[in-house]
């Protein structure tokens, strides 16, 4: 009899702990609330495929070499990206002018020449010091027995997704409509050769890190893989409920609100055995307790070849995804409370 009341003061005590953790999800989802809808929306839309394919022919053209890390490629691509910003009027949270973060070579793996990450911002209104990070790495693969390595879709497409974001934050910027928070456009270099660039970042941030709310980082986001063949309007999103799973929320309830895409979790898997996870820069955010999302279409038959150029994007999926995941960021970045990590529910 002992026993069997002891069991069931276990079991009770374990329902009540379910219970009041249920509760804790119920509560942090019902938080959430979606403001300015015709804001937000007003400025997705200034995000086109058209303007999209302009930046993404030019971003992955024959003249940047396949941008291979430390080569002079890659470095006139950080050049395009600086010149774009200061033509849109964004300044660099680097003494206002300094759009790169110069990585030595000492740095870097043998043989490679020192590198760029190439930030720029928009400060935020009301906590200029707390940010969220808008990550993509400018680098591929280069020139290879002569064929050049375009990378449209790894990662000409998160790149110019980011481009186009940056655009639409200075155009609400300009209007009235400035983010509460801190928005930071971070293009990384060296991903393709061990994810250098963010690991760079995060042991010198320009940020706090404590003070770094959230990377949403985008690596492929322009193609259908074979699993979607049939169906284009899906998105596959990688960590988003791992450190918090209040963004997670706030990313579906963003989808559910304004564009309904499928957003497929089967690479969130932590048994996933292609462990995607630990692949993309966002994982050294990750690694400093930062939550994360990362944003991809899967592999496809032109991954890492001289083939996966521009003309094989899908032009008006690129713009329905980067538009989801510039509304993601404006909820981050104007909502009153930090994100709650799992940690604290």
């Amino acid at each position: 009899m002992k026993s069997l009341l002891i069991v069931s003061a276990l079991t009770l005590v374990g329902s009540c702990a379910t219970t009041r953790y249920s509760s804790k999800i119920e509560n942090l989802k019902e938080g959430i609330q979606l403001n300015d809808s015709t804001t937000v929306m007003t400025y997705a839309n200034t995000i086109t495929a058209t303007e999209l394919k302009t930046q993404l022919y030019a971003f992955s053209a024959d003249d940047f070499e396949g941008r291979e890390a430390g080569k002079e490629g890659q470095k006139k691509a950080a050049e395009f990206l600086k010149s774009y910003y200061i033509e849109q009027g964004i300044r660099s949270p680097i003494n206002d002018s300094i759009y790169f973060q110069t990585i030595p070579a000492s740095y870097l793996p043998e043989g490679t020449g020192n590198s760029e990450n190439v930030l720029a911002f928009i400060e935020g209104s009301e906590k200029p010091d707390e940010v969220i990070i808008i990550s993509a790495h400018l680098d591929h693969l280069g020139i290879e027995d002569g064929k050049v390595y375009n990378g449209a879709d790894d990662d000409g497409s998160g790149t110019t997704a980011i481009m186009e974001m940056a655009q639409a934050f200075k155009m609400a910027s300009e209007n009235g409509h400035r983010p509460k928070r801190s928005v930071l456009f971070l293009h990384l270099t060296a991903e393709e050769i061990g994810l250098q660039g963010s690991q760079y970042y995060t042991e010198n941030p320009i940020f706090e890190l404590e003070k770094t709310m959230a990377n949403l980082n985008i690596d492929m986001i322009g193609r259908i893989d074979n699993k979607h063949k049939d169906n284009g309007n899906y998105l596959y999103l990688i960590g988003s409920d791992r450190i918090s799973k209040e963004l997670h929320y706030i990313s579906e309830k963003v989808n559910n609100r304004y564009f309904n895409i499928d957003l497929d979790y089967t690479y969130n898997d932590e048994n996933d055995r292609n462990r995607y996870y630990y692949r993309s820069d966002h994982y050294n955010f990750a690694k400093q307790n930062i939550p994360v999302i990362f944003y991809f279409n899967g592999e496809h038959g032109d991954y890492h070849q001289a083939s996966d150029t521009p003309d094989k994007i899908e032009f008006e999926l690129l713009e329905k995804r980067t538009r989801l995941i510039f509304a993601t960021a404006w909820h981050l970045a104007n909502q009153e409370t930090t994100l709650v990590h799992n940690i604290n529910l």
